[in-house]
């Protein structure tokens, strides 16, 4: 908004002028997200307690998740509040990517604010149905695809980590599921990470830092060429988009520390996954998620290696899933569990970044 009130209105011959530049936007959005955070999570969390708005623990789970019992949930509330407010505030509004990214969070925020309410206002442990949960995202996942396919610059080449051409033109029949898929997977990659406190926010941040540079590549014509990224109209807006991700989670990281004041909940977990989610397809980097994302690729795959071994066999795999649980099963303390989880991310995070120059043709 700030890009047409000011850059636009006043000229690009007076001091507004930094507010046509991506770079400046992305940090004055990654502040204002992080203030927005700081000022309102004290009075949020105050809310959500005088509401018993707090979370129930498993009683199969590490037993020293039992004392968490109670602590505020849904405050992911304020997370997508803040990401979402100063993308609004600092991204170029004629951009399709930002009004896509924008609701698709909000609408997946919807859905784990309906999922936690379920669960924590009208005590019903099931929450919403996983069926129905599923249908809604991958009807708002195809939407998305169908949006981005006729409203912008978008192909359907699929990018391939470490490879130096794409895969050329592949079929919509199979690219609009696909790219439906990435949205709803990464979204409940991240809600099945979101089990100790910090652990989820700690590689989505990361991972957004990693994004925004893809952003910012894929916008621009130059950058894109050099490193033979697609070039995609106005998607170097999401770099703005991205740095309010980062601003938001670093400043709710301070409450959410162990031991944690707050939960993010389905609300907090689901739109920022599937915020994550969007930017991959948009940019073209939607298997480099497997990579730059991999703590929540691991969490996932746990989950359905335990599930099919149970189902299959009767026995598990791992001591629990999510993975990280087995890891506090196995005798790890929780904050020695998260930060190392988060060191693997930052590696997972700069094997992607070398991913940029490091390609064969094959």
């Amino acid at each position: 908004m700030f890009y047409h009130l000011l850059y636009q209105t006043m000229g690009s011959d007076t001091f507004f002028r930094v507010f046509k530049y991506i770079s400046f936007r992305t940090a004055m959005a990654t502040l204002t997200a992080l203030l927005i955070t700081f000022v309102f999570s004290p009075w949020f969390i105050k809310v959500l307690k005088s509401k018993q708005y707090g979370q129930t623990i498993r009683e199969d789970g590490p037993q020293s998740h039992l004392q968490k019992e109670g602590t505020p949930t849904m405050g992911g509330g304020i997370i997508l509040l803040s990401f979402v407010l100063s993308t609004l505030l600092w991204a170029r509004l004629d951009s399709p990517f930002v009004w896509v990214a924008v609701g698709v969070s909000c609408l997946f925020g919807l859905i784990g604010f309906v999922d936690d309410y379920m669960k924590v206002a009208k005590k019903n442990t099931a929450g919403l149905s996983g069926k129905i949960r599923i249908v809604v995202e991958f009807a708002i996942g195809f939407v998305m695809m169908y949006v981005l396919l006729t409203q912008t610059s978008l192909g359907s080449d699929l990018a391939i980590p470490f490879r130096w051409e794409p895969l050329p033109d592949v079929p919509y029949w199979i690219f609009i599921p696909f790219g439906a898929f990435v949205l709803v997977g990464t979204a409940n990659a991240v809600n099945l990470t979101d089990g100790a406190d910090g652990l989820a926010v700690g590689p989505v941040m990361t991972t957004s830092l990693v994004y925004a540079i893809f952003a910012y590549i894929a916008g621009n014509m130059v950058f894109a060429g050099y490193l033979n990224m697609p070039y995609i109209v106005a998607s170097g807006e999401l770099t703005v988009f991205c740095g309010a991700i980062f601003g938001s989670c670093l400043a709710f990281l301070w409450y959410n520390t162990h031991p944690a004041s707050v939960f993010m909940g389905d609300v907090g977990s689901l739109s920022l996954g599937s915020a994550l989610g969007v930017v991959a397809v948009s940019t073209k980097n939607e298997l480099m998620l497997l990579i730059v994302g991999g703590v929540f690729a691991m969490e996932t795959i746990s989950v359905i290696i335990q599930v099919g071994s149970f189902k299959l066999t009767g026995k598990r795999v791992f001591k629990m899933a999510p993975y990280h649980h087995s890891l506090e099963l196995r005798g790890w303390a929780e904050q020695k569990m998260v930060v190392r989880l988060w060191i693997i991310s930052i590696i997972l995070a700069l094997m992607g970044l070398a991913a940029l120059k490091l390609k064969f043709n094959i």
